[in-house]
Order: C-alpha cells, then sequence, then structure tokens
C-alpha cells in the first residue's frame, strides 16, 4: 500500500510542468491594447499673449481747404505699438484616419495694445497722440498633423477689431473717435495633450487690421486720418477638449 501511494505521488509531481506547460500552449495572454488619443472633438479655452507693431497714419485734405487741393495728402507717419491681451477660443477639430487634422477655430481678445507721442516745452506737456487697439478677434481655419498628442499647426482667416485714435492739446480732448476694422490673419502654432481633456497651445499671428478713417474735421475742416493697423501676437494658453 505505501509503495501505491508512493508511485502516485511520484508520478502527479511529474505531471505537474506537463500541465501547466500545455496550459501556457493552449491559453496565450493576450497584450493590453493602449488607446490611441484623436483630436476629433469640440473644444474651448483661454490665453494670455503679447503683441505690437505699428500704427500707420496717412493725413488728408479731402476738401481741399487746408491745402486748396481736395484729396491731398497732407502727411504720413507711424508710430509703434506694443501690448498685452487676454482673451478665449473655441472650436472644432476633426483628425482624419491619415493624421491630417482639419479645424475650425474663432477666438475674441480684450487689448492693451496701444502706441502713443508726446510733446512737451521745458517740462510741461503741449501735445499727446496715440492709438489702442481695444479688442480683436479672429475666425480662421487649422490645418495640422497630428504626432500622436503633439499637433503642430498652421492657421489663417478673417480678422476684426476695434481701433480708437485720439488727440490732446495742453491737455484738453481735441477729438477722440474709434471704429470696428475687419481685415486678414495669417500663422502656425503647437499644441500638446497633457491629459485626454486638456491641452496646452502656444501660437503666433500677423493681424492686419486694414484702414479705419477719423474724422479729424475738428482740428481742421474736411481733414481725415486714416489709420492702418496691424500687429503681432504671441500667445500660450489651454483648451479643454469635450
Amino acid at each position: 500500500m505505501k509503495r501505491f501511494l508512493l508511485a502516485t505521488v511520484a508520478l502527479a509531481a511529474l505531471s505537474a510542468p506537463a500541465a501547466a506547460a500545455d496550459l501556457a500552449t493552449k491559453y496565450p495572454v493576450k497584450a493590453v491594447a493602449v488607446p490611441v488619443f484623436s483630436w476629433t472633438g469640440f473644444y474651448i479655452g483661454a490665453n494670455v499673449g503679447y503683441g505690437g507693431d505699428s500704427f500707420n497714419y496717412s493725413v488728408n485734405d479731402t476738401l481741399g481747404f487746408v491745402s486748396g487741393t481736395p484729396g491731398l495728402e497732407l502727411a504720413n507717419l507711424g508710430l509703434n505699438s506694443s501690448g498685452f491681451f487676454v482673451g478665449g477660443q473655441i472650436g472644432y477639430n476633426y483628425q482624419f484616419a491619415n493624421n491630417v487634422v482639419l479645424g475650425i477655430e474663432t477666438d475674441l481678445q480684450w487689448s492693451d495694445i496701444s502706441g502713443k507721442v508726446d510733446a512737451s516745452i521745458v517740462g510741461l506737456p503741449i501735445l499727446s497722440f496715440g492709438s489702442s487697439v481695444d479688442y480683436f478677434g479672429t475666425i480662421r481655419a487649422r490645418l495640422g498633423y497630428a504626432i500622436d498628442r503633439f499637433l503642430p499647426y498652421i492657421t489663417g482667416g478673417v480678422a476684426y477689431g476695434k481701433t480708437g485714435t485720439n488727440l490732446n492739446f495742453l491737455g484738453v480732448p481735441v477729438f477722440s473717435d474709434s471704429s470696428t476694422s475687419w481685415g486678414w490673419t495669417l500663422g502656425a502654432g503647437g499644441e500638446f495633450a497633457i491629459t485626454n481633456h486638456w491641452t496646452f497651445k502656444a501660437e503666433y499671428l500677423y493681424v492686419d487690421l486694414g484702414n479705419s478713417d477719423v474724422d479729424a474735421t475738428v482740428v481742421a475742416p474736411g481733414v481725415v486720418v486714416g489709420n492702418d493697423s496691424k500687429f503681432h501676437t504671441f500667445k500660450a494658453g489651454v483648451n479643454y477638449k469635450f
């Protein structure tokens, strides 16, 4: 009896590795698939940035009261501009099977971009003249190529903004005028997905708001100041992707 039990135990011990090997052969362990990140979806976010370039002015005697020649350009000058801005954006991306990403985005910025020149005599302010961009926004298409969680892209579209121009003489406002103008914008950027929902972006845009006329009749009858506003912007921001 003892010999039979010892033989049974020995046989079980020898067959266990073979059975385990057989189970491993019949039931292989499958690798867990890691989900691939997709840029497709709506998003909303905020940004902050810095911009500037110049305001270019053309002073025109439309009626000829000053020069005697209607339509004569009396002067042409430029004024450097710079300042910070803050705002938000909303958009939608669609990622194709070949990793090309096509999207549309609109943004709106509250701006402190401005330029000003002051003239004084013996420390006393005589003349102050300048312009500012009170706000600006864009409506743009975006075209990029997804490298997993990194998305470099180019972008372009229409731009709009409110610019104001004012003149003070001896501390007294002589004239102040503002208008909303439309133009165009072009730029490029990069976006990185920190998580499946939060992304970080850095972007450059060149914005040209075109020319807006400022009525300076209070200074001289028929005098119109044309203000051509354009500027570069550099901004960083975050998006929440739905």
